[in-house]
Formats: structure tokens, sequence, C-alpha cells
């Protein structure tokens, strides 16, 4: 049976070493000791869970977690930090936290919760929405476009670029909102990637002649179904 994958984030080495020993008999862990490496793992890979400590260099995890809840709304996360006050506790909640546990813990509370939220996040996929996209359906959770015909494999990327378009169908979206809310930038290079996948995308529903992505000038796009 394949394993659950963690996403650990947590800059002290020792912690580090400790939590990782104790899980990987269970787990795939990842262990990154930086905000900012975190972030940039989990935008290229996939994750089941989210092991947040707080205070880290390059980008603390309350960002982080601000950064992965705007991308991916049902993954768990579950910050474990030494930072005790309720303020801290209720700011990562609030955040979109699913649990916070102060250090020092059990390594059996830890694993307690995480079978708990792996089990509410595989229930909660499994009613996962499926939408129609001309003659096709699609499933976000599993990247794909089906017809009677063939099934399109779709990446991450453009899956959530699409999922984006679907939710706000026929309005006009502008350039830098979707970046924000896809790559949590608008920088150039990530403009240059939303492009590619929009072409992408066109070329996937090219015989849906219903469906248009429309270029807007000067503001950004348009996904409409007629």
């Amino acid at each position: 049976m394949e394993k659950s994958k963690i996403l650990y984030a947590e800059d002290d080495k020792t912690i580090a070493f400790l939590i990782e020993d104790s899980l990987e008999a269970y787990y795939e862990i990842e262990h990154f000791g930086d905000g900012k490496s975190a972030l940039e793992a989990f935008n290229s890979k996939d994750f089941d869970i989210c092991l947040l400590d707080i205070m880290m260099p390059e980008m603390n995890g309350f960002d982080l977690a601000e950064q992965i809840r705007s991308k991916n709304s049902e993954i768990p996360i579950i910050f474990i930090s030494a930072k005790a006050l309720k303020e801290d506790r209720i700011k990562g909640l609030k955040i979109g936290a699913d649990d916070y546990l102060v250090k020092p813990f059990s390594i059996e509370e830890l694993i307690l919760k995480i079978e708990i939220f792996l089990k509410r996040s595989k229930k909660t996929e499994s009613s996962a929405p499926k939408y129609t996209v001309g003659k096709y359906n699609f499933d976000p959770k599993n990247y794909t476009l089906q017809n009677s015909e063939k099934t399109v494999t779709l990446t991450q990327r453009e899956s959530e670029l699409l999922l984006y378009f679907i939710r706000h169908k026929n309005s006009v979206l502008k350039r830098q909102d979707i970046l924000k809310a896809i790559w949590g930038d608008d920088d150039y290079f990530m403009g240059r990637s939303l492009d590619v996948f929009i072409s992408r995308l066109r070329k996937v529903l090219a015989t849906e002649e219903n469906i248009v992505i429309e270029n807007i000038h000067g503001i950004g796009f348009r996904f409409s179904e007629k």
C-alpha cells in the first residue's frame, strides 16, 4: 500500500531528525529547513498533509500556510511549534490550519493527529465534485478530462487553471488575479507560464465549439461556455 506523503517544514535539525526518524516507517516524509523551499516543493509535488513549524528562515510558517491554503483548500495542515500563546494558536487556526501542537509533544499524539486528518481528507476526496466542460467530464482531483472517446491527463497547474476558469465562468479575469490565485505571485516568468498553460488548454478543448478562452486585451481572459 502506498504511503501517505507528508510535507514537513522545520528549521531545527535535531527536532526534524527525531520526527523524521519516528514517522518514516509509516509515511513518506520530505523535510525542508525553511518556508521558501517548502513552498517550492508544495508547488511542484503532491502531498497528503503538511506539518509546519512557525519560526523559520526565508518564510515563516504562518505565511507558508496562507500560501498553501490559497492553492489548496482541502489539504490538512498541522502546526507544530514552541509558540504556546493562545494568540498564536488562534492565528494559526484562522489562517486555515486543522490543528496546532505545542512542543514538546509525544510522537504518538502526532501520529494520531495525522491519521485523523488523513482519514478525513480521503473521505472528502471520495466525494469531490466533478464538472462538465463541453462533452468532457472534468475531475480536478485526478487532473483528467474524459469523454466517450478518450481521457486527457492534465498537469496539476493546467487542472488548477481550468478549475479556476470554471468557477469564474463568463467573468473577465485579470492576469494578476489568476497568477496570484494559482502561482501565488505575478512576476514575468509566471506570466509566461500562464500563457503556455492557456495555449495547452485551448488545444485540448479545440473540438469543443461552445468553449471559448478569450483574450481580453490589456486585462486578462474570459472563459465562457455558449
